[in-house]
């Protein structure tokens, strides 16, 4: 047996000595440095390239609004006025000929700009057209060795054809719901959690440096792995030895996948929780990804996630997922404005559907208590669209309540002009109540489809053939990485979102993979704000009502706003004018009518919330942030 560990022990010395020492000759420095230049310079080339497509495209998109905004005033405004005109033109000393002599010429004068705005814009877009066709794209997904990565890809194809998955197709979402941790996994979580808090890995790879960054990576995927052991040894002592008694690290590689694979489950089922550690968990598994890394590594620290369909696959009980009870079994009891006794008799309803799909489909190979597990996992799923995405249908609903889509309401309108209050974008209050709609539309469906979008994203940060590259984005160093399944799978959410409005006001350009997104993680992060962003309006106009019960809080909405429902008009026109505006940077690439550009908008409306007029009403609403938990109970 000594014999037998010899060459391991070799090997780990070996490795050591080279981590440890600096045997590098100065040409293969030279020509490390070289090959980092050259990828630094090519990412360049890259970024200006997309830079400079996505702007042509953007102005392409400006040109067709203006001639559609041009086309509007000739025929609805101009043209009316001239033929007033005639009508009139008996007038004194002709001077109701001269009005409409001078309208018909703005009226020539505006249909020339539409044309000739629709000219360029036409224009562009057959030039990028032509673009597209011509140039080859290089993918790397041949690389990938992991099959459920494939598979995923395959699925993305078949979703992006026909849309998100609906709610209530249980085999296709179970497909992206994680499993619920066990109490097991939970323990394993705070090792996990415990493990990243006090790692420094972030601050030590990500720095531009002429170390070898490999060496850099290792050192520190390594580092990670025997805090975790030291951590394991220190809560259960006989575990622990069997971890790292006469063993290296790439021995214990089954439980290494296992505990990272528990803190990407935890994360996605609560997308609040590690917003420190998640992002130093993401990017060592990418790093470890890396064919130089696991060469001296010499073990994989990735495996898949574990999906509700996944586990019910192994074990042969995926059929209860067509199930008819499985709505009744997983759904949100809303209990608002109901009675003690239907709660109840909904509760009950839900706990009886869970008991006959448990002793349905339990086998040998499947247990009842994995069945329940299953089912509470597609019900925490239902939870985090209850608490994401139904925000944004109250907004959608406020939005219809308050405000008519055609005439604005005085003191309400929700107009905008480039220039004022901030606005970059100009937009009359028609024009702006549909983009207002489409945007929040839009983040429904991808808060829908989330889980399918994380799993994706995942798929893209941690493929093996998918490099990334370190540039400054004008944000600090960011990791730029290219997207193309969760790129593919959000043109796809786009595309079913402008069919159900029926067209599209502003730009439809995704950032993925460039300085504003630069990478699947940043996309994620960007739209899980999107209900802490709402959360606190819709309580705030909810909670209005309530406050007004109080005769001396009443008395102050009445001096300052005249009544409960204006100061509620107030706050939503205000939200609804300067929270799609396009603001939040100096240039249109960065903000504007961008999809992406619309939550920055949002973003920037809410770094201003202070100096509203209406911010008293928040406070005294209980609101002290848009950061989450930050409400009453």
């Amino acid at each position: 047996s000594h014999r037998a560990r010899a060459p391991s022990r070799m090997t780990a010395k070996a490795l050591t000595r080279a981590l440890d020492g600096d045997s590098d000759s100065d040409d293969a420095s030279a020509a490390r440095a070289t090959a980092s230049n050259d990828e630094e310079l090519l990412s360049s080339l890259q970024q200006i390239a997309t830079k400079l497509r996505v702007s042509r495209t953007q102005f392409a998109e400006y040109c067709r609004a203006r001639a559609e905004e041009l086309d509007d005033i000739s025929s609805d405004g101009v043209t009316a006025a001239v033929e007033a005109c005639e009508r009139l033109k008996t007038g004194k000393d002709g001077a109701f000929e001269d009005v409409a002599k001078g309208l018909a010429r703005t009226a020539r004068a505006l249909e020339q700009a539409k044309v000739d705005a629709a000219a360029t814009a036409n224009a562009i877009e057959s030039e990028l057209e032509g673009e597209k066709k011509s140039v080859v794209t290089v993918t790397r997904d041949e690389d990938m060795d992991d099959a459920t990565l494939e598979d995923a890809g395959e699925t993305t194809a078949t979703a992006t054809a026909a849309g998100a998955p609906k709610t209530s197709d249980f085999t296709e979402r179970a497909k992206y719901i994680p499993m619920r941790l066990t109490p097991e996994e939970r323990k394993a979580l705070r090792l996990l959690e415990a493990a990243l808090h006090v790692s420094e890995y972030t601050d030590v790879v990500d720095v531009f440096s002429y170390k070898s960054k490999t060496q850099r990576i290792t050192r520190q995927l390594k580092e990670i792995c025997a805090i975790m052991c030291g951590l394991v040894v220190a809560t259960d002592y006989r575990a622990g030895q069997k971890l790292i008694i006469d063993k290296e690290f790439k021995d214990n590689e089954e439980f290494f996948q296992y505990v990272f694979e528990i803190g990407r489950r935890h994360k996605v089922m609560n997308p609040e929780k590690m917003r420190t550690e998640y992002g130093k968990l993401v990017f060592l598994l990418q790093d470890s990804q890396s064919p130089d890394v696991q060469e001296l590594l010499d073990f994989k620290l990735v495996k898949p996630l574990k999906t509700v369909y996944t586990f019910l696959k192994e074990r042969g009980g995926e059929s209860l997922l067509a199930d008819s009870l499985m709505e009744t079994a997983t759904s949100e009891i809303m209990h608002e404005g109901l009675p003690r006794h239907e709660v109840q008799k909904m509760i009950k309803k839900k706990e009886r559907a869970r008991e006959v799909i448990a002793s349905k489909y339990s086998s040998v190979s499947l247990s009842k208590e994995d069945v329940l597990q299953c089912l509470y996992s597609v019900s925490d799923n239902n939870a985090y669209l209850r608490f994401n995405r139904d925000p944004v249908d109250r907004m959608l609903e406020m939005l219809t309540t308050h405000f008519d889509p055609s005439t604005p309401e005085k003191g309400y309108g929700l107009g905008i002009t480039m220039g004022m209050g901030g606005a970059r974008l100009s937009h009359n209050h028609q024009r702006q109540y549909t983009y207002c709609a489409q945007s929040m539309t839009l983040w429904r469906e991808v808060l829908n489809d989330m889980f399918r979008l994380w799993y994706l994203a995942e798929s893209d940060l941690l493929c093996e053939g998918n490099r990334y590259s370190l540039s400054n984005t004008g944000q600090g160093l960011n990791r730029v990485q290219h997207c193309p399944r969760v790129g593919k799978a959000m043109y796809g959410v786009l595309a079913t979102c402008q069919q159900k409005c029926g067209g599209w006001v502003g730009s439809s350009v995704v950032h993925l993979g460039d300085h504003n997104v630069p990478n699947a993680l940043v996309f994620i992060d960007k739209y899980s704000q999107v209900s802490r962003i709402l959360n606190p309006i819709v309580l705030v106009i909810q909670e209005l009502p309530n406050l007004a019960k109080d005769p001396g809080l009443k008395a102050y909405i009445d001096t300052q706003f005249g009544s409960v429902e204006a100061c509620q008009k107030t706050i939503l026109a205000d939200f609804f004018r300067h929270g799609f505006d396009g603001s939040g940077s100096d240039n249109f690439f960065d903000a504007g009518s961008c999809i992406d550009g619309r939550l920055t908008s949002a973003w920037n409306w809410c770094s201003k919330i202070e100096k509203k007029s209406y911010y008293p009403v928040f406070k005294l609403a209980g609101f002290s942030g848009f950061d989450g938990g930050d409400f009453r109970s």
